[in-house]
């Protein structure tokens, strides 16, 4: 009876360095697939530019109280990939933002929002400047990224400019039909002109003023997303 005791103890021994054998690759086809999710890139984050002057810069407030954050806010409490880019520069005319512009398109830039001409109508520059500048503008950033979607923002000139203001205002509907851009047909609609809304100058939209900017400019960004 003693050599079967034994033999038996070899089988049992053989048997467990089987299953010990098999144990590693039973463990890594399990965990695999979640090792590989989980060491995943997450998806990459578009670009939305805001290319304007002191209104998208959101003067003498934070630029957490600014229209470009408010807009932000929105896209995050949707969950959408998009960061917003807030490039505005106070009193920058037309011109400037021509010498500028390259430096923006550095970036990626999937949405490209353009809020500029208001100070080229308080200093009364020719129109016909502040319209090469704007399609100049438009012409760089579609060079770069052709299919970046583009909004325009209009504004409107003091209305005791008379028929410059007509032409002023006129500019903003012509560039997007001309360059099949999203239009905003008035930024400071319902907040321009209310003393409520604006800073002691009159020109700039306080904290309340940019939340309505904010609401003007998500509804035609909103369909772009």
């Amino acid at each position: 009876m003693k050599p079967f005791f034994p033999l038996l103890l070899l089988i049992f021994s053989l048997f467990s360095c089987k299953n010990d054998a098999k144990t590693p690759a039973a463990s890594d086809s399990a965990n695999g697939p979640a090792a590989a999710q989980q060491e995943a890139a997450p998806a990459p984050r578009k670009h939305i530019v805001f290319f304007g002057n002191s209104i998208t810069a959101a003067y003498q407030l934070s630029p957490e109280q600014g229209f470009t954050h408010l807009v932000q806010m929105k896209i995050d409490s949707l969950g959408l990939p998009y960061t917003c880019v807030n490039a505005g520069l106070s009193g920058e005319t037309t011109a400037d933002g021509v010498s500028r512009i390259d430096w923006i398109l550095e970036q990626p830039i999937e949405i490209f929002v353009l809020e500029l001409g208001g100070n080229d109508a308080l200093r009364g520059l020719p129109l016909s400047e502040s319209k090469k500048n704007l399609q100049l503008i438009i012409d760089k950033v579609k060079a770069k990224y052709p299919d970046c979607k583009i909004i325009v923002a209009g504004m409107m000139a003091p209305p005791n400019l008379g028929s410059y203001a007509k032409e002023f205002y006129d500019i903003f509907p012509a560039l997007a039909k001309r360059n099949n851009a999203a239009l905003i047909p008035f930024i400071l609609e319902g907040v321009g002109g209310d003393p409520s809304l604006n800073l002691p100058d009159g020109i700039h939209p306080n904290v309340e003023g940019h939340r309505i900017l904010a609401e003007t400019v998500w509804q035609t960004l909103r369909p772009l997303l």
